[in-house]
């Protein structure tokens, strides 16, 4: 009896509020519904018949709206609420999104994407707000763990079946997508109703959260803003950008080994990501904001003399690894020193990762164009430099560890 108790797979949910499980379930479907339609977006704008550039703007315009209404955002999480804001914003991507499906000219699509970016930051900054302050210190890496995986799992997942449905029509994965977050956002509003945690603020509440200039002038929430736009840059910047094209006309690749590279980055990552935040609730922030730093650092290191295909797999596996700790210590530094309070705080370091996926691809392409892959790369590396270097000053955020740090 005993022995198969000891033996029974720990459910990792038990020793969270139950809003973690909510907000993992949830965003789970939103992640299927993106992954689903990214690599069909593409393809529906180029049935209007237009260029290259116009298609890129498609995918920009979402993003560039998400980041342009971040602050917005964060203030209607501070004035409504995190379940309000999370089911509205969740809501109004699934309208836009239908809205797209049946856009009957390149003008509508792009309308209706763009406007679209305004609920992804909604809902984004909701959710992050109530996991930062869900758990404490020694737990909040776990938390986000949890809440990437399940975004990682669902876009690895999403576009298998967008290739299905593509085959069928263009505009079926942004149906589906519609309806995966119409679910999403209906089961949201409905499991966090009672929860206090995404409650209306109280005018008592309301008065402790920290301002833009309180999180301004902390040390760790700027380094965290600078990791998490260096980061950015690398794996939202350069890996959909200029490192495809590098594998294929420098390398010779074929897309089916540049999905081989992509693959095994993600599946490292969502492999490693439990074991990354127990490290960084453990050991601290600082460890693990050197431990990922340096490891995509050595990462986009091994592109620059990258000369065998081989080389490309091997960056990608340490790419997957230092993922891993990044895309949950920066958060976790945020929750530390502002305790998760403060929706226009979360806002901009979250629209600090959305910048650096939006410069990047347009500064390294430019680099490409005129000066070759290479150097481009060289700038990538010094940009994990520049994080890296931020990390080696960071003192440590965990509360119940203070005075460990060098």
């Amino acid at each position: 009896m005993n022995l198969s108790a000891h033996l029974k797979p720990k459910n990792p949910f038990t020793e969270f509020p139950r809003e973690v499980g909510v907000l993992v379930f949830s965003s789970f479907f939103v992640a299927v519904g993106f992954g689903i339609i990214a690599p069909t977006i593409p393809l529906f704008a180029n049935s209007f018949g237009v260029n290259n550039t116009q298609v890129g703007l498609i995918i920009s315009a979402f993003a560039l709206a998400r980041f342009a209404s971040g602050l917005f955002s964060g203030k209607l999480v501070d004035k409504f609420g995190e379940r309000i804001v999370y089911t509205a914003g969740v809501g109004f991507v699934a309208i836009t999104a239908f809205a797209a499906a049946l856009a009957r000219s390149y003008a509508e699509l792009l309308i209706y994407r763009a406007v679209g970016g305004l609920g992804s930051s909604m809902f984004s900054v909701a959710a992050g707000s109530i996991l930062l302050r869900a758990v404490d210190d020694t737990r909040r890496a776990r938390v986000q763990s949890l809440y990437n995986g399940s975004f990682l799992l669902g876009m690895m997942a999403g576009p298998v079946i967008g290739g299905f449905l593509t085959a069928i029509s263009l505009r079926a994965p942004l149906l589906i997508y519609s309806v995966l977050l119409v679910i999403s956002s209906v089961a949201g509003g409905f499991l966090l109703r009672n929860s206090i945690l995404a409650a209306r603020p109280t005018e008592k509440s309301a008065q402790e959260k920290p301002s833009l200039r309180d999180a301004l002038s902390s040390k760790p929430y700027l380094i965290a803003l600078v990791i998490s736009f260096c980061s950015a840059s690398i794996f939202f910047g350069m890996s959909r950008s200029i490192l495809p094209l590098f594998m294929v006309e420098d390398l010779g690749s074929s897309a089916g080994f540049l999905g081989v590279g992509f693959t095994i980055a993600s599946v490292v990552q969502g492999v490693l990501l439990l074991k990354a935040g127990s490290l960084s609730d453990e050991k601290g922030r600082k460890f693990s904001a050197l431990a990922g730093s340096s490891l995509v650092f050595a990462s986009v290191a091994i592109l620059l003399f990258t000369y065998q295909p081989w080389m490309f797999l091997l960056s990608m596996a340490i790419s997957g690894i230092g993922a891993a700790f990044l895309s949950t210590t920066p958060a976790a530094i945020v929750g530390d020193v502002m305790k998760g309070k403060g929706g226009q705080v979360i806002a901009l370091f979250q629209m600090s990762g959305d910048a650096g996926a939006m410069i990047a691809p347009v500064v390294l392409g430019f680099i490409a164009d005129h000066y070759g892959f290479r150097p481009a790369f060289a700038v990538t590396a010094g940009l994990m430099l520049i994080a890296l270097f931020a990390a080696t000053k960071l003192p440590e955020t965990r509360a119940s560890h203070l005075g460990q740090s060098s």
